[in-house]
């Protein structure tokens, strides 16, 4: 991940709601219900795969490319940029293959224009994303420092003046087949009218 303190959003380039970055909460528990039984001789019935429900706080993309603004307290921008730092430290150091290849598309930019209510406004720029991975940063930088974590997190969740926001971004294509202008046909000047004869001499 590359920190770039003073971008300007302008500079971002095009790339593809709201969620506030939290611990991943613990699974659910497993149901208890039963399943039918079948009759003798039918074809067994076969249950739908469980697909568990994400975390609380998640951030995941669908998209190949995404961004996450983050609004900042303007007396609280040195300790976001603090909670920055962990996290690249974090990239730094995981062993988790995914955290690796999440930081390789992820990057961070500090608006120069004030954002909503004159906060400071952060924008995290993933491109390319991972898919299905967890975007929030409670996960990456508890992994990273346990015994930490609530120090960082009480940085991070005071720095926040509103919540964080998730864009998904999808590429626009142009058409395989631009359609013809209309032609355009000279415009034909008008005709004058005649002029009226002179009145005959006496």
């Amino acid at each position: 991940m590359r920190f770039i303190a003073a971008a300007a959003l302008a500079c971002v380039p095009i790339m593809s709601t709201a969620a506030s970055g939290q611990v991943a909460a613990p699974p659910p528990a497993t149901s208890t219900v039963q399943q039918p039984v079948p009759a003798p001789g039918a074809a067994p019935v076969v249950a739908p795969p469980v697909v568990p429900p994400l975390p609380l706080g998640a951030r995941v993309f669908t998209g190949k490319s995404g961004l996450i603004f983050n609004a900042i307290r303007p007396d609280r921008v040195v300790d976001f940029e603090m909670v920055i730092g962990y996290l690249q430290a974090a990239f730094d150091k995981s062993a988790d293959a995914r955290v690796r290849e999440q930081a390789m598309g992820w990057r961070v930019f500090k608006a120069t224009e004030p954002g909503p209510n004159g906060s400071v406004l952060y924008v995290f720029v993933i491109d390319q994303a991972v898919p299905g991975a967890d975007y929030g940063l409670g996960r990456i930088l508890a992994d990273a420092y346990p015994d930490q974590i609530d120090k960082i997190w009480a940085l991070y969740t005071g720095s926040q003046a509103s919540g964080g926001s998730l864009l998904n971004l999808t590429p626009v294509q142009p058409p395989a087949t631009l359609p013809t202008p209309p032609s355009s046909a000279p415009a034909t000047p008008p005709v004058a009218a005649p002029r009226p004869a002179p009145p005959a001499a006496p």
